[in-house]
């Protein structure tokens, strides 16, 4: 499957693009074990977030969450069943757990409030599309901010289609382009860090 799909010139032309957008943006791999599924960009608030500890006021700074295309567990053809389920859980929390650490071993990270992002994986209003798996998560869900306004959401949609369509092909049966709506997810540092991080992590061990 992961042959076929990279030997496709318009996917390796999307996949290649995307590679190069992530190193426009920073958004980057934070480290290489396996099992994560996630990556992270440096970031500050686009608006304030009304957490259940505390607010972060707009501006401050975030860590973004993005997950790494070629590392998520493929979509079956007939669609999301169990199987995908479970191992889509253990991967994020193998991936947050390991993000945990690194924020906090981090020195340039300190100054971080909150932890998130944005998805359009998962909607407010259908309670089986993923919305109880981030909330099991430790994540409080926002409707998306929409810095853009309703046309850039559209256009933010379309490239998460296509990005769907490069990297986990079997997604686009299931999802298609009208129904895609996007989401904010956060959880402040403290609560995060109260959640993956180990008992005992060492302090910030050098410089970024």
């Amino acid at each position: 499957m992961t042959t076929r799909l990279a030997v496709h010139p318009l996917r390796l032309a999307i996949q290649r693009f995307d590679h190069w957008l992530c190193r426009q943006y920073g958004v980057y791999a934070f480290c290489q074990a396996e099992g994560v599924i996630l990556r992270v960009q440096q970031g500050s608030a686009a608006h304030d977030l009304l957490l259940p500890d505390g607010c972060v006021p707009r501006g401050r700074p975030v860590l973004l969450l993005h997950f790494w295309n070629e590392r998520l567990p493929p979509i079956p053809p007939a669609g999301p069943d169990l199987e995908y389920a479970v191992r889509l859980r253990r991967g994020l929390i193998r991936s947050l757990q390991a993000i945990a650490v690194y924020l906090a071993q981090t020195p340039c990270l300190e100054t971080v409030q909150a932890v998130g992002g944005v998805t359009a994986h998962v909607t407010l209003e259908r309670p089986n599309s993923g919305r109880a798996l981030l909330n099991s998560l430790g994540f409080t869900l926002f409707p998306y901010h929409r810095p853009a306004g309703a046309f850039g959401e559209f256009w933010e949609n379309f490239y998460t289609w296509w990005l769907m369509w490069a990297f986990n092909p079997a997604s686009v049966r299931h999802r298609p382009l009208w129904k895609l709506q996007r989401l904010e997810f956060w959880m402040t540092r403290q609560a995060f860090l109260r959640r993956y991080a180990p008992p005992s992590v060492d302090p910030p061990r050098s410089s970024c």
